[in-house]
Order: structure tokens, then sequence, then C-alpha cells
């Protein structure tokens, strides 16, 4: 009886909350002050501008752990791209895979040695269920070898330009569970990257190669369906709509847990025409306990703050004027100036509640002079733009502001001999008047 009045008191109690307006979606609830991310890095950034929006030890090289395989994702949609490798080749599985493959205490789908399976299962696989030794195939498969793969690895890090990095294994796992396999360092090593270097990974993953996310979003998949070796793939991602924390809008991207990495997740999700990426590095700090739901609802508080408080939005359209300067001295032409232009339209993140946003500008320009002829798009400079009163968290990339190229607004033809003749006269003249005129003051001294 005690426990029945216990549940009925907590059921009055939810409801009294759901009305009184406690308990709502992540979408109306109303606009909160910078969270406290429980985790030991952390970064949340807009999408198509790069804007950071929230950052926590952002530049700490920590462990990632299954989030490595964002990496294997890239190199292996670039060889797609690229033509190198096709969905349907077959991948004949190694000793080093199988042998990965069949231990139970690491997430895995089990793979027959010697067999061959299709790139398409195998990254499936990979991208859904995190398997580690379909990675291991598909990094043999694209490379040789895991070894010369991970130089790969490294190789695709640093063109990318994530930051501090370093990789020794395809799949993100400590070497020592590699089955006495690893391949670069020692026993010990894994996987690490910052919090800032996954961000821009899931970055270039997206807008590179966007249908990763019809990928990773895939909740649930038999793998090698209809045969003896069939198994139920679920994603680990448990914050995709149907999942247990399930959230309206997100649509990937990767999950990795180790010992020393702890709980990770590089999440992405969609809203109001907005895409924000998370990423949390060992969330809620290594505390101990079973905190199975920690990184989702450390990624929930992220997710919350950057859809409640910001939106993007359109400050300044392709093609419009620009002020101080305005016009760009031109030498030698039939005009003595050509006006100046953005090349693209101005986008910035922005609160949520500010439809009129002021900024600030600032225009460089390569030269103070152009020679003519002029055509009409060439880039003389760049124009910086930013929110007054805005933040100090800045870019990915490491900028501060907004940056666009400023353009020539129109052609300029080059003066005929008759007007150079003219201009050089003009200048002799007024080079002439100028002495008089400062010999004449000198007479007063």
């Amino acid at each position: 009886m005690k426990n029945i009045m216990k549940k009925t008191g907590i059921a009055i109690m939810a409801a009294s909350l759901a009305v009184s307006g406690f308990l709502v979606s992540p979408k109306a609830a109303q606009a909160a002050e910078t969270p406290n991310v429980n985790a030991n890095a952390a970064i949340a950034i807009e999408e198509s501008t790069g804007k950071i929006l929230y950052s926590k030890d952002a530049d700490k090289l920590m462990g990632i752990a299954s989030m490595t395989k964002m990496m294997d994702e890239y190199l292996l949609l670039e060889a797609i791209d690229k033509g190198q490798l096709k969905w349907d080749d077959k991948v004949t599985i190694s000793e080093y895979a199988y042998k990965v493959s069949q231990d139970t205490s690491l997430s895995n789908v089990p793979l027959r040695l010697g067999e061959d399976y299709t790139v398409q299962e195998l990254y499936e696989a990979m991208a859904i269920y995190s398997a580690n030794g379909a990675a291991i195939a598909l990094s043999e498969k694209i490379a040789g070898s895991e070894k010369d793969f991970v130089d790969a690895m490294n190789k695709k890090a640093e063109k990318l330009g994530l930051g501090e990095h370093q990789f020794v294994n395809s799949t993100g796992l400590n070497n020592e569970d590699l089955k006495g396999e690893e391949q670069v360092g020692g026993p010990k090593d894994e996987n690490k990257m910052t919090a800032r270097g996954m961000a821009k990974l899931a970055k270039h993953l997206i807008d590179d190669y966007p249908d990763v996310l019809k990928t990773a979003s895939i909740t649930k998949k038999e793998f090698r369906k209809g045969t003896s070796d069939q198994i139920d793939m679920s994603n680990w991602n448990w914050l995709l709509p149907g999942l247990i924390y399930g959230r309206q809008g997100v649509d990937g991207l990767k999950t990795g847990t180790t010992d020393y990495a702890g709980m990770c997740l590089t999440a992405t999700a969609v809203q109001d025409d907005m895409r924000v990426i998370t990423v949390v590095l060992h969330a809620n700090g290594g505390a101990p306990g079973a905190h199975t739901s920690a990184r989702f609802d450390e990624t929930n508080k992220m997710l919350d703050y950057a859809f409640n408080n910001f939106k993007v939005k359109e400050v300044q359209k392709a093609g419009s004027k620009v002020k101080n300067p305005s016009t760009l001295a031109v030498d030698k032409g039939k005009e003595d100036t050509v006006g100046l232009v953005t090349k693209d339209a101005v986008k910035l993140v922005v609160p949520k509640n500010d439809n009129s946003p002021k900024l600030n500008t600032k225009v460089t320009l390569k030269e103070k002079k152009i020679e003519a002829p002029v055509e009409k798009g060439t880039t003389v400079g760049e124009m910086e733009v930013s929110l007054k009163d805005g933040d100090n968290l800045g870019y990915l990339d490491g900028k501060q502001t907004e940056t666009i190229d400023v353009l020539t607004a129109s052609d300029v033809e080059k003066a005929n001999w008759f007007m150079l003749s003219t201009q050089a006269v003009g200048s002799f003249f007024t080079g002439i008047g100028s002495y008089v005129s400062n010999g004449v003051q000198g007479w007063f001294n």
C-alpha cells in the first residue's frame, strides 16, 4: 500500500510540475545561463559557421576511444569518393581482425576468418555498432595494414588542421586490447585528441561527406540478416530518436568508451534550421559509480543551451556596399576610384531574441591603389564582421570574427593615351602649384 501511495504521489507531483511549466521539452525551455557541463572537456559549435557556443578545456589532449572511428569513416568515404574503393568490394578477414572480432567484451560483430564481407557491411557495423574487428578489416582493405592506415590517419589529421592528436590504432581501443597485435606505440597507448579537434573532424565529416549522417542515424539494423551470423545491432548513441534518451533532431555521430577515455560522445542535432555539434570527453569527470546516462545528460545541457539561446541570422547580403572605405583608388583608369562590395552574405550566430544585431566591421585592403584595367569582382581585400558586445569564444579555426572577401563593384577601363597625358599634365601642374605655394609660404616664414 505504501508503494502504491508513493507512486501515486510521484505521479501527481509530475503532473503538477508539467502543468506549472517545469517539465518542458528542450525546444520549449526558457533561455538558460551558460551550462555547467560535468566532463573533463567539452565544446559546442554552430556547424555552418564554426562559431563556438560553449567551451570547457577544449584544447586539452585526451582519450577519444571509439570516436576514433569518425576518422576511419572520413578516410573510407574519401576513398569511395575518389573511386579507390566501392561499396560492394570484398574484404577478406585477416587473423588479426578475426581475433579482435571474437572478443565479446568489446563492441563487435562476429567475423569469420578468411571469409569475404562487403565494404558496405563492415562500414555499417563500424558506424552503427562501433564494431572493432570491422574497423580493423576496413583499415587493412584501405591501406594494406593497420599500421599504414594509422599513418594515413595522422597525416589526414594534419591536413585537416585538427590540432594536437595521437593515433595509434584504427579502433580507439587501448593497444593492450588488440590481442598482442598493437601496431603503433606501446601496449598502454591509446588514441587522443582535443574536444576542439573532434568538433573540427565532425564538421569536416558532415561538410565533405554529408551522407555519413544517413548511416550514423540508423538506430537498429541486423548484421548479415538471414545467415547463421546474424546479429542485431543497436546504435550506442542513445540520443537518437527512438532510443532510450532519444531527442528530436539528433542524427549522429559517434560514441566512445574506454577506461582511459571515459564516456565520450560527439553528437549533432538540427533544430529550427540550425545544426549544432557537441563533444563531451570523459563525461562526469571520471566520478565513480554507474553513470550510463552521463554523456547524454551533459550533451543535452549543451544542446539545450545552444538551441534555446542562439540562432543563425544573415546580417548582410552578398554584394552589399562596403563602408569605410567605400572605394579604392584606381591608377591609369577612366575613373579615379572603384566601389567596393562584399562577395558573400554574412551569417552570424546571434542571440535568439535579437532581430537587429549591431555589428563591428573592419575592412583591410591588399593595396592602397589598383591599376586599370579593373575587372568587376576582383578580390581586393577582406572584411571582418562580429557582434558588438559579443562573446570572446571565437570560431573553431581560432579566428575571433567572421571574415569575407571584398570585391570591386564594377569594371574600370584603362584610360587612353590622351586621358593619360591629360592626367600627367594635371599632376605636373598640381605638383608645380604645390611647389610654388610652398615656396611663397617660405618667404614669409
